[in-house]
């Protein structure tokens, strides 16, 4: 069967979505590669090596080839041990099967990385954790490189399982109204910790949430005193549930909170940038527009945590408060959340 995602054409077999189907193509991440393509049209990179080492159907690589700006791409390596016959077939149907700039690899994702001598660009796109793929993805990941990682087992870091996220990533989750925030958050920081491990400080410059994966990229600095500084920023957020109060601290947890942690406090989004592919994003491709629309909105306050609405209606007795109202007063509203206001000001 044909499919057609923005300019790339795919031929793939109809199933079930499981990892049995012999070319994986997911339509529900679409959105994903959407901002992929907007991102990388966004930054000021040009003549990347690009890598991408779970390459799967080959979609993302195609549209890369078909959509990035002219000059963006000195190489791009699709590698994957399974499909790469599949591919070339969708290489072939794009008219780009005689492309110079493709390299193609039947190889483990982690030996690709090994074997190589260092990408621009990394995306790791896998099903399921991006663990067993972080730290040979960011000992090759060049200095000032983009390294952009999907993570798909949210169900952990979003809480339904405490155990599995601590043995994953190394810190406890909420199951509350922030646990997809403070999920992104765990695995931002289980991604610094291996890049301060190889002396590469990696600060996320685009992060989001959206149906049942998380998606960051982060920006490669080498230095141990660029990684000491964002370690600075791997704290705990506490969460009173009867008052609705949070506090971010390093320790010395309160009596009547809940915790989660440690997480990155820091920014998520670099909001220049954010501004770019909002003002570059065509408002016909309405998922990224609203999405980019939010998204420009809380990039603008630098808090961890937001105030859920419906719970805030709760505790005082009242009616669901409109948006709008708080939207006047200098808040955003949260990707995160349909009903959440991110502020700086208590709402209570």
């Amino acid at each position: 069967m044909i499919v057609q995602e923005e300019s790339a054409k795919l031929d793939i077999t109809e199933g079930k979505l499981t990892k049995k189907l012999p070319v994986f193509y997911n339509p529900v991440m679409k959105l994903n590669r959407d901002i992929s393509v907007m991102l990388l049209n966004s930054v000021h990179d040009k003549n990347l090596q690009m890598a991408l080492p779970l390459a799967g159907s080959g979609i993302r690589g195609i549209r890369f080839l078909k959509e990035l700006k002219k000059g963006k791409i000195k190489n791009i390596t699709f590698n994957d041990y399974k499909t790469i016959e599949n591919i070339k077939k969708n290489l072939k149907l794009n008219d780009l099967d005689k492309d110079k700039k493709i390299l193609l690899e039947k190889k483990d994702a982690n030996l690709l990385m090994l074997e190589s001598k260092g990408y621009d660009y990394i995306d790791i796109d896998p099903f399921g954790t991006p663990n067993p793929f972080l730290e040979n993805a960011i000992v090759r990941l060049s200095r000032g490189g983009i390294l952009a990682v999907t993570a798909t087992d949210t169900s952990a870091l979003s809480g339904s399982s405490e155990t599995s996220c601590k043995r994953k990533y190394w810190a406890k989750p909420l199951r509350n109204e922030f646990m997809h925030e403070t999920g992104i958050r765990i695995l931002i920081r289980k991604i610094q910790l291996i890049g301060m491990q190889n002396e590469k400080a990696l600060l996320p410059i685009f992060s989001f949430s959206k149906d049942h994966y998380f998606r960051i990229f982060f920006r490669c600095e080498k230095g141990k005193q660029v990684s000491e500084k964002l370690s600075t920023l791997h704290k705990y957020l506490l969460y009173n549930r009867k008052t609705m109060e949070r506090e971010v601290l390093e320790h010395n947890f309160k009596k009547g909170y809940v915790y989660a942690g440690p997480l990155w406090t820091g920014k998520l989004w670099d909001s220049k940038l954010v501004d770019k592919m909002h003002k570059s994003c065509d408002k016909s491709n309405k998922k990224m527009f609203d999405m980019l629309t939010l998204i420009k909105e809380e990039s603008k306050i630098d808090v961890v945590g937001f105030y859920d609405l419906h719970k805030l209606a709760q505790k005082k007795n009242i009616n669901v408060p409109k948006i709008e109202e708080y939207l006047k007063q200098g808040n955003s509203r949260t990707h995160f959340l349909g009903w959440g206001i991110r502020s700086k000001e208590p709402l209570l």
